[in-house]
């Protein structure tokens, strides 16, 4: 297939991988590469192994099934207890969960932006309006509220192909070791690594990225011979978004900064070795990345929402704009005046680490049913092989609650 057909056949893949490369992604690889070199680059491979398997059962589904994730959920049939305890858990999760990162998505827009253009700070009887993270939160409702996914599709995949060039030229110009680099893909760790290494993989195995990829492979495809074509988006889409994963892993073992606490640490660093072009370069991919996030938290959000509730999820309706602009208004009232919605994020955080080893566990168990997948369904080795990736959710779900409440 030539570059030009794989375009045309390309999806909402790269709407999941522009989802799971925001701000929280290009820190947590910064800090990753800054503290522990090349070492944990092997964890960036299994992350991507993990999400490519679930990733792939999740549009195996809404192509075989012509339904998306929050509607299977609603109209699943057995004990209505666990299905009314999983839709408001679901619902908690997404919605406070996207609603707590967007504020993140737009403030690390902003700090990206701040490389070429230092936007001022307005204040109002004391109240201090961030001016940048407005314009940018602006910005990701407008292009949602155009009520096209086409056009959402197309702003995303040149914002993810923008990024990616601006964190793997970064990457290049850091003149990477080689050998430590590849020695980076042989599994091995210490304790100290091990809050970082479940970081890694968390940031990429993302719940709502589960729903959101269910929903719109149904606007692009409807037939069951189109899923070589879902397989082949999804592959694309991961693997290209675990390479730029890697690459901002490299660019933070290459860091000068005596303290990083961020991305924007790090291309500071930079700065002193390469000049200012390695460090606009780490500017643009963070403000590509906080863009590509805030768009795609709020839609993933509305689709979670209107599918549970029953109400009309195409983009245009009026469920789903109500439901959208909710998510971006409550991330830029935190990002704007500058509050930090720490309740929010841990309840968040708590949600989503009980949501998804549920999720996954769920779908894999859905992806083995014949008599919803028929044909399709998984053999006992891809189910041998969902179960081992059901377990690495797991153990990140239990560690996401263990944080909340100390334990770890």
């Amino acid at each position: 297939m030539n570059l030009k057909n794989l375009f045309r056949n390309i999806g909402p893949g790269p709407l999941v991988a522009a989802a799971f490369i925001g701000p929280g992604t290009v820190t947590v690889c910064t800090l990753a590469g800054a503290n522990f070199g090349f070492s944990l680059i092997w964890a960036m491979v299994l992350s991507i192994v993990a999400t490519l398997v679930l990733q792939e059962i999740s549009g195996r589904i809404g192509i075989v099934t012509g339904s998306d994730l929050s509607t299977l959920l609603r109209n699943q049939t057995g004990k209505p207890v666990f299905r009314i305890f999983s839709m408001i858990l679901v619902l908690l999760a997404i919605v406070l969960g996207n609603a707590a990162y967007e504020s993140g998505n737009i403030a690390g827009a902003n700090l990206g932006l701040a490389f070429y253009w230092e936007a001022p700070t307005l204040d109002f009887s004391g109240l201090q309006l961030q001016l940048g993270n407005f314009l940018l939160g602006i910005l990701a409702f407008l292009l949602l509220w155009t009520g096209s996914y086409k056009t959402l599709e197309r702003v995303l995949v040149a914002l993810v192909i923008l990024m990616s060039v601006a964190f793997l030229i970064a990457a290049a110009l850091t003149k990477p070791d080689i050998s430590k680099l590849l020695a980076g893909f042989i599994p091995k760790w210490n304790v100290q690594e091990i809050p970082t290494l479940v970081a890694l993989i968390g940031t990429t195995v993302v719940p709502y990225n589960l729903f959101l990829y269910a929903a719109l492979v149904n606007q692009r495809w409807k037939n069951e011979s189109d899923l070589p074509l879902m397989r082949r988006d999804i592959a694309v889409s991961v693997i290209l978004g675990g390479v730029v994963s890697m690459a901002i892993l490299i660019v933070g073992a290459a860091n000068t900064s005596t303290e990083i606490t961020s991305a924007i640490d790090v291309s500071k660093g930079l700065e002193t070795v390469f000049g200012k072009f390695a460090g606009y370069m780490m500017g643009f991919g963070l403000l590509a990345a906080g863009m590509t996030s805030s768009i795609t938290a709020p839609l993933a959000a509305g689709l979670v929402v209107c599918g549970i509730l029953g109400w009309d999820t195409d983009i245009k309706s009026k469920p789903m704009r109500l439901s959208m602009g909710a998510i971006v208004g409550l991330g830029m009232t935190f990002s704007f005046f500058g509050i930090k919605p720490i309740q929010l994020i841990t309840l968040a955080q708590l949600a989503n680490g009980v949501l998804l080893p549920i999720i996954s566990g769920w779908i894999i168990w859905i992806a083995a049913q014949h008599s919803i997948l028929g044909k399709h369904r998984n053999t006992a080795l891809a189910t041998g092989i969902a179960i081992l990736i059901w377990l690495i959710t797991l153990v990140l779900g239990i560690k996401s609650v263990g944080s909340v409440f100390g334990w770890f």
